[in-house]
């Protein structure tokens, strides 16, 4: 039962067995629910989750680049190692506590976890965000997130070259039944869309753009695995990590971020280049160090 309920809600094991310890869950074939309770085929379940806890978030001096700002939105770019928003292991010192440094107006927006967010960045991915600042903007920004009008382009190393060299992977992604903090193409899956073209390949990489149409948890590091050839510096799905090559990061940038200005409605197009560990080893492998 534990199991199921953490497969079907996205929820830690430990936190689906202290649901049902605290009698949050009920099920048609029995009245006594526990963890090791079996399950029972055309049986239902029901979860009743608590209300999330509120956070009071306090504004931290959090360094990151601003790219571009009006009254409306920021554009960021975001170093690897940094956190988006609050989550478990990572409650002080993210993006969100930056941005309400700098902007304490967004403190206001959309609760208390997760002011002016419409989409993230793994932690150990760089590149550029667009965060709103208003109400405005957020409903605007979400409904263009939605309608797949976001323009998203990432810079990815990966082991091997990818053979054709230029394609589109169309697998569904959902969480890994045997690893929760993996994401995986499963049938069950959301449906993923990422597509790729090699820049070069040289000493057992390959350089790529990689385009996503959807958003997906881990989409490219997943969809890269799905097809032989994991991200570089990706310990989590298995890629290489070359001699000195920094542990807290993948080699993923969020390269060009376009989209359609909230108020305005016009298109707005950034560019952000790689970061200065991500150049290095592109002349390393280049040099054949």
């Amino acid at each position: 039962m534990d199991f199921l309920i953490s497969q079907e809600l996205g929820l830690s094991r430990s936190y689906a067995t202290k649901l049902i310890r605290m009698g949050r869950v009920m099920v048609s074939w029995s009245d006594r629910v526990k963890p090791a309770l079996k399950v029972q085929t055309g049986g239902s379940v029901s979860v009743d989750l608590p209300p999330p806890e509120d956070l009071e978030l306090q504004p931290e001096d959090v360094p990151f680049q601003v790219v571009y700002e009006d009254q409306d939105i920021v554009v960021v770019n975001k170093p690897a190692g940094l956190v988006v928003h609050p989550a478990p292991g990572h409650w002080r010192g993210t993006l969100v506590h930056g941005l309400l440094y700098r902007y304490p107006e967004m403190m206001e927006l959309n609760g208390v976890r997760r002011p002016g967010i419409v989409h993230r960045l793994d932690g150990t991915t760089s590149g550029l965000m667009v965060v709103a600042r208003n109400g405005l903007a957020m409903e605007g920004l979400i409904r263009s997130f939605k309608g797949r009008m976001v323009e998203k382009v990432y810079i990815a190393a990966v082991s091997g070259s990818p053979c054709p060299k230029e394609g589109e992977i169309r697998f569904p992604i959902g969480r890994d039944p045997g690893n929760r903090k993996r994401m995986a193409p499963v049938d069950w899956g959301r449906d993923a869309h990422t597509a790729y073209r090699t820049l070069w390949s040289h000493g057992g990489y390959s350089l790529l753009l990689c385009q996503i149409k959807t958003g997906r948890t881990h989409q490219i590091r997943v969809h890269m695995k799905a097809i032989g050839h994991p991200l570089v510096g990706d310990r989590l799905y298995g890629g290489a990590c070359p001699r000195g090559w920094e542990v807290e990061r993948v080699f993923l940038h969020s390269w060009r971020l376009s989209f359609q200005h909230p108020r305005t409605g016009k298109m707005m197009s950034f560019v952000c280049p790689l970061p200065d560990e991500l150049i290095k080893f592109i002349v390393q492998v280049r040099r054949g160090l």
